[in-house]
């Protein structure tokens, strides 16, 4: 019995295709993590269907533990709003589409939105609009740059970073791109073998990589301090990728010029925990609540790829 819980929104149409791919479904996004472990206890419900975006809350042990779930699947590539460890000693398959590439391929939003927020924290977009917003009407105070005076460092290459990377040659910027993992053959990038390369050359950082033991906290008072005086730090990968108190220093002391971001580490959380959300009005700071993937088309390409997914699975087991 394909018992299912969607805890995440759903178009219409996304909502009968994954009701056709389960035995019985209750449709409750938003649901609180309290709520939702109650839920699970009383009822047989062995399949979560998620995505982080408005989760709210970690897919951990404290609602897991003791219920019936035996698959989460999520329509998203980050898994850090579930416990893969907890999940993986209890035996809980996780379905994602992190390494779907011909699905991935064709979805480019979050690219565009890193793209997006670079121009918006260089030409200072949101504090000139806030500013007009006030009734003044000065450019004095908003001079920004242009792409093609700058050099871009790209940490990951990757399909985003690919994206992201093609995105600012095209507007002819120098760009720079580091990761460890791959070569690449493309002449119009400078690859570099060490990331201080990139802090100490770049204008804008911006960052492509997923949450691991290695990639956490990676960007901190060691790599600020070894960059050029004022740069701009462009995060769209997850908030634990930086280190916030780090980052909060850097723009305090100008090293950092603007900090752009669609994630927060508190995001699964509480929010109002960030030290960058308190620090809105003081500092240069663009953030976006997590609407990097949520494009109307994104969406559809995404949540219909993990619905089908999960239709596989469950035939694959049936056999």
């Amino acid at each position: 019995m394909k018992r299912t819980i969607c805890i995440t929104l759903l178009e219409e149409n996304l909502l009968e295709e994954l009701e056709d791919a389960v035995d019985a479904l209750i449709y409750c996004p938003g649901i609180d993590k309290k709520s939702l472990r109650h839920m699970l206890l009383d009822n047989e419900y062995n399949i979560i269907f998620t995505n982080p975006n408005n989760q709210g809350f970690k897919i951990d042990e404290n609602l897991l533990s003791g219920t019936k779930v035996r698959i989460i699947c999520t329509a998203s590539t980050g898994t850090n709003h579930i416990d893969l460890n907890y999940c993986k000693l209890n035996n809980i398959m996780i379905l994602s589409i992190t390494k779907d590439m011909e699905l991935l391929r064709k979805i480019t939003s979050t690219a565009e939105h890193s793209f997006g927020l670079m121009l918006s924290i260089i030409r200072n977009t949101v504090r000139s609009f806030d500013s007009v917003k006030e009734g003044s009407w000065n450019w004095e105070n908003f001079v920004g740059r242009q792409l093609n005076c700058l050099k871009i460092g790209i940490i990951g290459y990757g399909r985003l970073g690919k994206m992201m990377a093609h995105y600012c040659s095209a507007f002819g910027a120098n760009v720079k791109i580091y990761d460890p993992y791959v070569t690449i053959d493309d002449n119009r990038y400078f690859q570099k073998d060490d990331i201080k390369e990139i802090f100490a050359s770049c204008d804008v950082i911006s960052l492509h990589v997923h949450v691991s033991e290695e990639t956490k906290y990676m960007i901190n008072n060691s790599l600020i301090d070894e960059s050029i005086d004022g740069f701009y730090l462009i995060n769209t990968s997850r908030g634990e990728i930086i280190n916030e108190d780090d980052v909060i220093k850097g723009l305090e002391s100008g090293k950092i010029l603007g900090y752009a971001s669609d994630v927060l580490e508190s995001e699964f959380d509480d929010i109002c925990d960030s030290k960058l959300c308190k620090n809105l009005d003081k500092l240069n700071i663009i953030i976006t609540p997590h609407i990097a993937g949520m494009t109307s088309d994104a969406r559809m390409l995404a949540y219909s790829g993990a619905i089908k997914k999960l239709k596989k699975i469950w035939k694959k087991d049936e056999r």
